[in-house]
């Protein structure tokens, strides 16, 4: 059998060992039978590489000295080939348990990992993952919100697909109601007018006409109040009610258009179509660049559950899940304060309705286990509300299934600006996402220019377009997704420290290593044994077991910062490797071989890592 996380990872393994030597300590405590042997690094490398902290916390719960307690677990402590033999000196401070792992268990660990699938064997019974990204709306840019929503989206589904699952990814587009149908309109009046040419129609002209047409439905009722209230005069106020005729006029017309739309009248189709095209090319061009695997299979927008809304709602109020409540149908949640509403008083279906349609198709028709949801923080209540209704009217549930599916928002806090405010231009208006990674390319290419003057300019080009990519990507990744983040260039495009590019060059410099050695005529023995005897050496091979643990814990909590803080940690170890191991220039062969592998080994997982965070490669820098 391949081996799996608990079998590689250190961590796990003396925690199962010190699990057994507690209870055998302590066999008639019931407190020590759920001890939590809470292995953690050592905190002086010193005196070990792990340390058991169990003896505190134990201590308190059987009223006995924590040392008295940590000393007797020593004695009943087996670890076997893995680590040093326990001694009482192996007893620090009140009650710590220091704990050396023997070099030859590091080697014989290394070698279970370094296998095709690096500790991460596909499942034998692969889930179902439906993750919901980027979710842009139509005939509108991108802005940097979308930035958050795509690559976290797109990382956790290559997370998941790393880990052995069968992903679709799902970009739930704004394509429908009334909105679009009033840019139609507006598109359809300009083009008339010669103002615009549909057949060159771009996504600016249509960011124009969006706005254009919300000024142009939108009546000033608020302006008619304050010519009343402050008797502004005839002419203001013949102003202002021309105004709020025109805007009634212009709504009404798009209403009309809404209706031929939802009819599928040929033409008002075809305007539709048009802008859905324009739209759908600039998001995937995005995505395209963002290095994501979101591509126009991946597109479920809302226009596809429209046929189903109706019967969604006859449905819930057929079999009592929904009830009516001030002329509305709603659904009541357990737990959840605010029912979830999902036919208007008006009769109107709302951004519920056609979530709920989305959940039953994902779970009872793609079969979805799981979906997840990367969606700004904001959403919160509304996808409580959505959850608990689906599951409650068992659309979360497969035919079949004994339990609902698991439904989950990965949410994600504000970017914001140097400020601490908003990310914004000067203008006060949303950046947007073009315009932010064509910047970063551009910076990126003036720092590889500084740092490698050498590179002609195709590579060069290609390189910071790989640099520029990664250092906005992992810049978004790495900080704790549910928190706000600073966006800064000069940080992100740093060459040192928790940056793209800083991982980017660790991997470059494997490569060198690699390329050097094809120069010497020295090549990679895979059968060599792993020989750990430095201290440098050591730190590597620890980082590199914690692989598969952390790739499975990015599985489930939702985490990818985790995945981006342990790269960085192997990067660093590599670095100090790197400076203090010579490889090539090693004082005999047999060390030259091991360190090679060692290499071979850490560069595998760094661009296994980096593959699944999604993040661009280069062979030089």
């Amino acid at each position: 059998m391949p081996p799996n996380a608990s079998e590689i990872d250190p961590v796990a393994l003396l925690r199962e060992r010190f699990t057994s030597a507690i209870a055998a300590a302590f066999p008639d405590e019931p407190a020590a039978a759920k001890a939590d042997p809470l292995i953690t690094g050592s905190r002086n490398p010193e005196l070990g590489d792990f340390q058991s902290n169990a003896a505190m916390p134990l201590g308190k719960a059987i009223g006995q000295k924590p040392r008295d307690i940590a000393e007797a677990i020593v004695r009943h402590a087996d670890l076997g080939e893995l680590a040093e033999p326990l001694t009482p000196e192996s007893v620090a401070g009140p009650g710590f348990i220091n704990v050396r792992l023997r070099p030859e268990a590091l080697g014989a660990l290394l070698a279970q990992l370094d296998t095709p699938d690096l500790g991460l064997p596909a499942p034998e019974h692969p889930e179902t993952v439906v993750v919901d990204l980027c979710g842009v709306n139509l005939a509108k840019q991108m802005h940097v919100g979308h930035l958050r929503s795509t690559v976290i989206g797109d990382a956790l589904a290559r997370v998941f697909e790393r880990l052995g699952a069968r992903v679709r990814r799902q970009n739930h587009v704004g394509d429908w109601g009334l909105p679009i149908a009033m840019v139609a309109c507006r598109l359809q009046r300009e083009a008339d007018a010669g103002a615009v040419d549909p057949e060159r129609l771009t996504l600016d002209d249509l960011d124009r006409l969006y706005r254009a047409a919300q000024r142009e439905c939108s009546p000033d009722r608020r302006g008619q109040a304050i010519t009343k209230k402050f008797d502004l005069g005839p002419k203001v106020e013949a102003e202002i009610d021309a105004q709020i005729a025109d805007a009634e006029a212009r709504l009404a017309e798009a209403k009309g258009a809404l209706v031929k739309l939802q009819s599928g009248d040929e033409a008002t189709v075809a305007v539709w179509r048009r802008i859905y095209d324009v739209t759908m090319r600039a998001c995937l061009h995005a995505c395209e660049r963002l290095m994501t695997r979101v591509t126009a299979d991946d597109s479920a927008g809302e226009s596809s559950y429209a046929e189903e809304l109706l019967g969604v709602v006859e449905d819930l109020e057929s079999r009592g899940i929904a009830e009516a409540s001030d002329g509305a149908l709603v659904v009541r949640v357990e737990g959840v304060k605010e029912p979830c509403i999902i036919r208007k008083s008006d009769g109107g279906f709302l951004y519920a309705t056609t979530d709920m349609a989305a959940i039953r198709r994902r779970v009872q028709t793609l079969g979805a286990d799981r979906v997840v949801y990367a969606v700004d923080a904001r959403q919160a209540l509304h996808f409580r509300q959505v959850f608990g209704a689906a599951t409650k009217a068992g659309y979360a549930t497969k035919p079949g299934a004994a339990r609902p599916s698991t439904l989950q928002h990965a949410a994600f806090g504000t970017v914001l600006g140097e400020d601490n405010r908003p990310f914004k231009t000067r203008s006060g208006e949303n950046v947007k996402l073009a315009d932010l990674l064509e910047q970063a390319v551009t910076r990126a290419e003036a720092a590889v220019a500084e740092t490698s003057p050498s590179l002609d300019g195709a590579e060069r080009t290609a390189i910071a377009e790989a640099v520029g990519i990664a250092a906005v990507k992992y810049a978004d990744l790495s900080s704790d997704r549910v928190r706000d983040y600073v966006f800064s260039f000069d940080r992100m495009l740093a060459f040192q420290g928790a940056t793209g590019p800083y991982l980017l060059y660790a991997l470059v410099r494997l490569k060198s290593i690699f390329r050097k050695a094809g120069e010497r005529g020295v090549t990679l023995d895979a059968t060599a044994p792993f020989a750990i005897a430095e201290t440098h050496e050591r730190d590597l091979a620890l980082a590199l077991l914690r692989y598969p643990s952390v790739m499975r814990g990015v599985g489930d909590s939702l985490e990818p910062h985790r995945l981006c803080q342990y790269l960085y940690e192997l990067a660093t170890a590599f670095s100090s490797f790197f400076e203090h191991c010579p490889v090539l220039s090693a004082e005999d062969e047999a060390v030259r071989t091991a360190r090679l592998r060692l290499c071979d080994l850490t560069a595998r997982v760094l661009a296994d890592g980096l593959d699944t965070l999604g993040l661009p490669t280069v062979e030089r820098m």
